[in-house]
C-alpha cells in the first residue's frame, strides 16, 4: 500500500452532527493504522449555507473528541490552502480541462426556465432531469453553435459548466465496504460543476483536491454514494484513474426508534445531544452538546467507533491505542446502526468507573465550591470513590454526595413510616451517647461499636440501621454509613442523629 493519506472533509454549514465526528474518527483510525496522514479540508464552495462559526466549531470538536490532524486550515501543510474558497484560481483551469476533452460543456439555462421546465414536468406527474436525453433540447453548448456560444459568453449571461455524462453506460466501481457497484448512466444526471459566479461545485473541487492532496482513500457517509460514478467519470476524464483513490461508504446511524437517518430532532425529543459541543444558532436557539452534558470525549469516541463497526471479539470498552490496532474497514458494516441512548450514557459510567478517584475528583472539585463548601481536595477524592460508582456523569456526583458537606433538611416519609417505630429515638439517644466516648471515630470502629450495642439491647438491627442513615443523609440512599459518619465526624454524626430524634414524630 501506497502512502495512506485520507481527509475529513465537512461543510461549514452548521454544527457538526456525530455522523460527521464518526465520519472523521474512521478516517483518523485507518491512517494511523497504517502509519498514514489524516487531513482536514474545509468543503466551503456554497457560500449561500456559510454559517459564521461552524468552520471554528468543527475544529474545536476534531479537538476535543482528541482526532487531531496534521494539515488543515489553522495547522497549515504543504497541500494548502485547505479552505476550498481559498482555492478557487485552482479549479478555473480543471474545468477548461473538461471542456476542452469534451468531458463537459457550456449550459446557459437560467434558473427561471429550469424552474419551468420542472414545473412542466410536474404537472405532468414527470420529474425533470438534466440528462443526455433533455440536454438535446436545452440552451447548452451541445445545441448551440460555436458562434452562439461565444456571444453568450462575451455578455456575460448566467452560465454553468455540467459534466457530459456518458450515455447508456456501466460504471462498475469497486467500495471497500459494499464490494462491486454498478451504476448506469441513465441513471445520472448531468451535475454542475462549476459556476459563473467563479466558484465550483462539490463534485469538481472535491475531486480536484482529493487528487491535488494525493488522498489515497476516500472514506465518507453512504449519502455519497450515489456521486461515486460521477467522481470516478471525473477522474478517468481527467486521466488520473492510476492515482484514484480507493472508495469506502459508511453507513448510516440510524434513529434510536423508527426508520430513517439519526436527526437534531431525535435528540430534542428524546432528550440526548447529537453534537459534540453546544452551539447556538444565528436566531439564538441552543443545542447542548456531549462536552455540556459530561461526556468524556474518550467515552463519545468508543461508542462511536461501534455505530458501524465491531472489533470480532467481545471487548467494548477501547482505548484510542487500542481502536487504532484493531480498526479494520473489513470490520466496517454494509447496515445502518441504531444509536443507543441509554447504551452512550453506559460507556460514560465505564469512562467514569476506570478512571482515577484524583482524576474524578479535579472535576467534582468546583462543582463542591460551587457549592460553598471549600474542602481539603484529599476528602473530595475519599468521597469520590464512594459514591463516583452511582453516577454516570461528574455533574450527577453532587446529587449521590452533597449529604457529606449539608445536613439533610427534611427526611423520607416513606423511610420514617415503615422503620421509625416507637422505640427507635430512645434508641438512638443512648448510642449517641455511646459514640459520644468514641475517640476512634473510623468507620470500622464505629461498625463494631454499633453491631455490639445493637445485639446488646436485642434490637432490630435493619431498624437501627435505616434510622441511623435516615438521620445522617434524609432518607435510604446514600454511601455506607459509617464511612459518612467518619467524614462527616463525630460532632457532626451526632449534631444530625440528635436533630433527627427532635424533629421526627
Amino acid at each position: 500500500m501506497s502512502k495512506v493519506r485520507v481527509r475529513f472533509a465537512p461543510s461549514p454549514t452548521g454544527p457538526l452532527h456525530i455522523g460527521g465526528v464518526r465520519t472523521a474518527l474512521f478516517n483518523y483510525l485507518f491512517a494511523k493504522k497504517h502509519g498514514g496522514d489524516f487531513l482536514l479540508r474545509i468543503e466551503d464552495t456554497d457560500q449561500t449555507r456559510y454559517i459564521p462559526g461552524a468552520e471554528q466549531y468543527i475544529m474545536d470538536s476534531l479537538k476535543w473528541c482528541g482526532l487531531p490532524y496534521s494539515e488543515g486550515p489553522d495547522v497549515g501543510g504543504p497541500c494548502g490552502p485547505y479552505r476550498q474558497s481559498e482555492r478557487k484560481a485552482i479549479y478555473k483551469q480543471y474545468a477548461d480541462e473538461l471542456l476542452a476533452s469534451g468531458n463537459a460543456y457550456f449550459a446557459f439555462d437560467t434558473p427561471e426556465e429550469l424552474d419551468k421546465l420542472r414545473l412542466e414536468h410536474e404537472t405532468n406527474k414527470q420529474v425533470f432531469v438534466y440528462n443526455f436525453e433533455s440536454r438535446k433540447s436545452l440552451k447548452n453548448s451541445l445545441t448551440l453553435s460555436e458562434s452562439e456560444t461565444k456571444a453568450f459568453l462575451d455578455s456575460g449571461a448566467h452560465y454553468v459548466i455540467r459534466f457530459k455524462m456518458p450515455e447508456n453506460f456501466d460504471v462498475v466501481m469497486q467500495d471497500e465496504i459494499r464490494g462491486q457497484v454498478t451504476f448506469n448512466t441513465k441513471e445520472l444526471d448531468d451535475k454542475v460543476l462549476y459556476k459563473s459566479d467563479g466558484l465550483p461545485t462539490y463534485h469538481l473541487a472535491n475531486v480536484v483536491d482529493d487528487h491535488l492532496m494525493e488522498i489515497s482513500h476516500v472514506i465518507r457517509g453512504e449519502e455519497w454514494l450515489s456521486s461515486m460514478p460521477l467522481h470516478v467519470l471525473l477522474y478517468k476524464a481527467f486521466n488520473w484513474q492510476d492515482t484514484m483513490p480507493k472508495f469506502a461508504h459508511l453507513p448510516l446511524i440510524l434513529k434510536p426508534v423508527g426508520q430513517g437517518k439519526l436527526s437534531k430532532r431525535d435528540g430534542d425529543k428524546m432528550g440526548f445531544p447529537v453534537f459534540p459541543l453546544r452551539w447556538i444558532s444565528e436566531a439564538g436557539e441552543e443545542s447542548s452538546g456531549y462536552r455540556e452534558w459530561g461526556y468524556f470525549p474518550e467515552a463519545v469516541i468508543n461508542m462511536l467507533a461501534f455505530l458501524g463497526w465491531n472489533p470480532g471479539t467481545e471487548q467494548e470498552i477501547f482505548s484510542m491505542d487500542e481502536l487504532i490496532q484493531a480498526f479494520s474497514i473489513e470490520r466496517v458494516g454494509k447496515a445502518g446502526s441504531k444509536f443507543d441512548p441509554e447504551k452512550a450514557k453506559w460507556f460514560n459510567h465505564q469512562y467514569l468507573l476506570h478512571k482515577s478517584n484524583e482524576e474524578i475528583a479535579k472535576i467534582f472539585a468546583p462543582i463542591v465550591k460551587e457549592k460553598g463548601h471549600d474542602v481539603p481536595f484529599e476528602l473530595i477524592v475519599k468521597i469520590t470513590s464512594l459514591v463516583k460508582e452511582r453516577a454516570t456523569f461528574v455533574n450527577e456526583l453532587w446529587g449521590h454526595a452533597s449529604y457529606f458537606f449539608e445536613a439533610p433538611t427534611s427526611y423520607d416519609a416513606e423511610v420514617i413510616k415503615k422503620r421509625w417505630k416507637p422505640e427507635i429515638p430512645e434508641a438512638l439517644t443512648q448510642l449517641s451517647a455511646l459514640l459520644q466516648e468514641t475517640s476512634d471515630f473510623t468507620a470500622a470502629v464505629l461498625e463494631e461499636k454499633v453491631k455490639t450495642f445493637i445485639g446488646e439491647k436485642q434490637l432490630n438491627a435493619g431498624a437501627v440501621f435505616n434510622c441511623i442513615r435516615l438521620s445522617l443523609v434524609g432518607g435510604s440512599f446514600g454511601a455506607h454509613i459509617f464511612d459518612i459518619a467518619e467524614i462527616i465526624g463525630k460532632e457532626e454524626t451526632l449534631t444530625r442523629i440528635e436533630k433527627a430524634v427532635k424533629t421526627i414524630v
